[in-house]
C-alpha cells in the first residue's frame, strides 16, 4: 500500500513537473516572434476559413513550426472564431498572440483607385478593369446597365461619379466603388447647390453638373475656372450658343482623331454646342468640386468670349471684335498644337 502511494504521488509529481514544463515552454513560444524583424509576408484569409485552416496556411508559408501552440492559443483565448477575411501584410517581429490580433483586427491591406477630373465614363471603366484585386461585378456590362445597378435617378452615366481617390480591399467589388463615387458626387452637388449664386440660368443640380463638366474640360489653369464659367453663364443668359469644342469632341465619340474641322463644327449632334442652344443633354466628363463650385459661382465680369493663348491660360474678351483680334494673335499667327477652344 505504501509503495502504491509513493508511486501515485511520484506520478502526480511527474505530471505536475511535465505540465509546468509544458506551460513554461508554451509561454516561451508565445513570447517568441514567429516572423523575423526583416521578414515580410502576405497572408490571405478567405471568407469562412477556419482557424485550423489558417494555421495550415501559416505552416505552408513557413511562419509556424509548431502548429499546436497556435491552435491551443486560439481555442483558449476565445479568438479562434473571430478571424476576419482579408489580405494581411505581416512584417516585423510578431509573436503568435500579435499575429492573431492582426487577423482579428480586420485591418487588411488597402488598395487605392483614382478617378481623375476630366475623365469620361469610358475612361473610368478602363481604370476599374485594371485593378485585378477588385471583384468584377459590373465590368463588361453596358453603360446603362451599370448605371441601373447604381441608381435609377438618371438615364446616362456620364459625369455622375466624383473624381477622387478611393481605398478598397481585395474582393471588394467594382460596383461598390461606383456606388461610393456616385454617393460622393450627390453629396458634393447638394453642398454646392446650397451655396450657389442667385439669378443663375441653371435650374437643377444636374444642369450645374453639365456646365461644371464643360468648365472642367475647358480649364487649363485653376485660377480661370470662375472666369470661364462666367462666360458660359452670360452666354446662356443672353441666349447665345456656348460654342465650346469639348462638347463637340464628346459628341464625335470615336470619330475624333485629335483635330476638329469646320465640317465637324457644322455636323449636328446633341452635344455640338455650335449647333444646339443651351446646355448639352448630359455632362461630358467627371467634374471636381472646384469646377462645380465655379459653375454655380461664376465671376461677375463682362467677357463673352475666350481664346487659348498657348501657355495654359486664356484671353477673355467682352466683344466679338476684340475676340477676333485675339484669335488672330494667339491661334492664327501663333497656332499651338492641342490648343483649347476659342469661344
Amino acid at each position: 500500500m505504501k509503495k502504491l502511494l509513493i508511486t501515485f504521488f511520484f506520478s502526480v509529481f511527474l505530471l505536475c513537473l511535465l505540465a509546468a514544463g509544458a506551460f513554461t515552454y508554451y509561454k516561451f513560444e508565445l513570447g517568441t516572434p514567429v516572423i523575423g524583424t526583416d521578414e515580410h509576408k502576405i497572408i490571405e484569409i478567405v471568407p469562412g476559413q477556419s482557424f485550423n485552416a489558417v494555421t495550415k496556411v501559416l505552416m505552408s508559408q513557413g511562419v509556424l513550426d509548431t502548429p499546436w501552440i497556435m491552435k491551443f492559443y486560439g481555442r483558449f483565448s476565445g479568438l479562434s472564431g473571430q478571424l476576419k477575411a482579408g489580405e494581411y501584410e505581416l512584417e516585423g517581429a510578431l509573436t503568435i498572440p500579435e499575429l492573431v490580433d492582426v487577423f482579428v483586427s480586420g485591418q487588411s491591406i488597402q488598395y487605392q483607385i483614382t478617378f481623375v477630373e476630366g475623365w469620361t465614363f469610358k475612361e473610368l471603366l478602363v481604370e476599374l478593369a485594371k485593378h485585378d484585386k477588385l471583384k468584377k461585378v459590373v465590368g463588361g456590362n453596358k453603360p446603362l446597365d451599370i448605371l441601373n445597378s447604381v441608381t435609377d435617378l438618371y438615364q446616362h452615366p456620364e459625369g455622375l461619379f466624383f473624381p477622387d481617390t478611393y481605398t478598397y480591399r481585395k474582393n471588394d467589388s467594382d460596383l461598390s466603388i461606383l456606388m461610393r463615387s456616385f454617393k460622393r458626387m450627390q453629396t458634393v452637388l447638394d453642398q454646392e447647390w446650397k451655396t450657389k449664386s442667385k439669378n443663375l440660368p441653371i435650374k437643377t443640380p444636374y444642369e450645374a453638373l453639365i456646365l461644371a463638366s464643360i468648365v472642367e474640360k475647358e480649364t487649363g489653369d485653376a485660377s480661370e475656372r470662375e472666369q470661364i464659367s462666367g462666360v458660359f453663364i452670360r452666354r446662356l443668359n443672353k441666349g447665345m450658343r456656348l460654342q465650346t469644342d469639348p462638347t463637340v469632341i464628346y459628341g464625335m465619340g470615336d470619330q475624333y482623331k485629335g483635330n476638329i474641322t469646320r465640317k465637324d463644327l457644322k455636323q449636328y449632334t446633341p452635344y455640338n454646342t455650335y449647333r444646339i442652344n443651351g446646355l448639352p443633354p448630359t455632362p461630358i466628363a467627371l467634374a471636381g468640386r472646384e469646377a462645380i463650385h465655379a459653375a454655380l459661382n461664376p465671376d461677375s465680369g463682362k467677357s463673352l468670349y475666350f481664346v487659348a493663348k498657348g501657355n495654359g491660360l486664356h484671353y477673355f474678351s467682352p466683344t466679338l471684335k476684340e475676340h477676333v483680334n485675339a484669335v488672330n494673335k494667339y491661334q492664327v499667327y501663333k497656332r499651338k498644337k492641342n490648343y483649347r477652344s476659342s469661344n
